[in-house]
């Protein structure tokens, strides 16, 4: 096991690595960046270093000075949380080639998942559902058009190397397309350093179901279940629960199949998570894998029991998996509403300094947070500052604890999101299950606030 972790994040994700290192006897350093000289994770960890700025690209974005601060502290592995450099392939080589641990899958398999285009042959010869569409990169209007007459519109134009609900453009019309691919080109080009697209038939009224899974070093690979990751907005997600209360039980079986079959096509190791759409027949297909632990994570904690931040770790020092998938039950179901420091409905940010701050407790409530009274939440990084797990033994009791929680959680100096959560919570159709991945934004309108 190592006997020092370096954090490459910030936030509640550098928190909750933390906790898990102190646990299993690592000493961690955290890497702060001017803005966040205060923050929680420098409080936490053993050793704290700045690394530069407060805009990212110069700090929690800067490869040399991360890897410059991990020789200085003498940390033999790095582990990325998600965002920033978590899916940076190009990162995880220079970490391996410096001789410290990548606490995460191998730079191959980061590459060939975060490229849509290989990531869909690969997802083809496992035989994983695909949606209808191009066979790789488009590459002109006209190749296109041509893709257009056999998948039909709508379709949804995505840049290979998106993510995240960026670089996509829904097209209903061939009079659009030609617009609307040469935009997409574009976009892809400034924001991914990447102008490769690719054509997919667009699917209505789907919802969005991923399965965890995670993979040794030694060739075993499980899954933990799936998640249902419906309720977004723009393409964010808002709310995630687990299990899915969409899907019958022979659709989990078979989902969480092709979950493993599309890890194991790429030998994969650690936490990563694969998503799909899923139609209101049942019918689903692959729609991208996400090669690190997700921000949605504990709701399968949760449900499994099976901490998946402790297992990214041993799995990275070498370790056995410890169960079986056998081994590996579902019990109770588990919900996340995220905490955002913004405007519940206009969803403007709130930066400012947090006068008072009372996290919820009592029975199968967890808090993930970073945030405490008098902390300044900067106005250069996510939203995002706490998430609110609630476990019970149903949906309906779990709703319940999660309304009970949200009400308890008390913070005063920065507008957030709660409101937002209390309505959704309290919608009949939330309540019912009965959403797909627009219902957010249909409600939204709906409200007129």
């Amino acid at each position: 096991m190592f006997h020092k972790v370096l954090v490459a994040n910030r936030g509640e994700i550098a928190v909750r690595v933390i906790r898990a290192c102190k646990e299993l006897g690592i000493a961690t350093v955290a890497v702060y960046s001017e803005a966040d000289r205060d923050a929680m994770h420098t409080r936490l960890a053993d050793e704290a270093i700045c690394i530069g700025p407060a805009v990212s690209t110069h700090s929690y974005l800067s490869i040399p000075a991360i890897m410059a601060a991990a020789e200085v502290t003498d940390a033999q592995a790095i582990h990325p949380g998600y965002g920033f450099l978590a899916e940076n392939s190009e990162f995880a080589e220079i970490v391996i080639a410096s001789g410290l641990t990548w606490i995460g899958p191998s730079p191959e398999s980061m590459r060939v998942m975060g490229d849509k285009v290989k990531a869909k042959k690969r997802m083809e010869q496992a035989n994983v559902p695909l949606v209808p569409g191009s066979d790789g990169a488009v590459h002109s209007v006209e190749e296109a058009k041509e893709v257009a007459k056999s998948t039909g519109f709508p379709l949804i134009i995505k840049a290979a190397s998106g993510g995240g609900g960026r670089g996509m453009k829904i097209v209903r019309s061939e009079a659009s397309l030609a617009t609307a691919f040469n935009v997409c080109q574009t976009e892809a080009k400034t924001m991914f350093g990447d102008e490769t697209v690719f054509i997919e038939k667009f699917l209505e009224e789907p919802r969005h179901i991923e399965v965890q899974v995670m993979g040794d070093k030694h060739g075993n690979l499980v899954h933990l279940f799936e998640r249902e990751c419906s309720i977004q907005r723009n393409n964010q997600k808002v709310l995630e629960e687990a299990p899915s209360p969409s899907i019958s039980e022979e659709t989990r079986q078979e989902i969480c199949a092709a979950g493993v079959a599309a890890a194991s096509a790429v030998n994969y190791e650690g936490a990563g998570t694969i998503e799909f759409l899923l139609n209101p027949d049942q019918s689903f297909y692959f729609m991208e894998m996400n090669t690190r632990i997700q921000v949605e994570h504990p709701v399968t904690e949760f449900i499994t029991g099976v901490d998946l931040i402790e297992w990214q770790i041993r799995v990275a020092a070498g370790e056995k998996l410890a169960y079986t998938q056998e081994q590996i039950k579902m019990k109770g179901h588990a919900i996340e509403c995220r905490i955002n420091a913004e405007h519940p409905f206009k969803f403007t940010p709130s930066p400012g300094t947090i006068e008072l701050y009372h996290a919820p407790g009592g029975r199968s409530v967890r808090v993930d947070s970073a945030v405490y009274t008098g902390y300044k939440v900067p106005p250069h990084y996510d939203s995002m500052i706490a998430k609110i797990i609630t476990h019970a033994r149903d949906r309906n009791k779990c709703i319940r604890r999660m309304q009970r929680a949200i009400d308890e959680l008390a913070i005063i100096g920065v507008t957030t999101n709660c409101e937002l959560h209390r309505r959704l919570l309290a919608n009949p159709g939330f309540q019912k299950a009965d959403f797909n991945i627009h219902f957010l934004e249909r409600w939204l309108k709906q409200l007129s606030l």
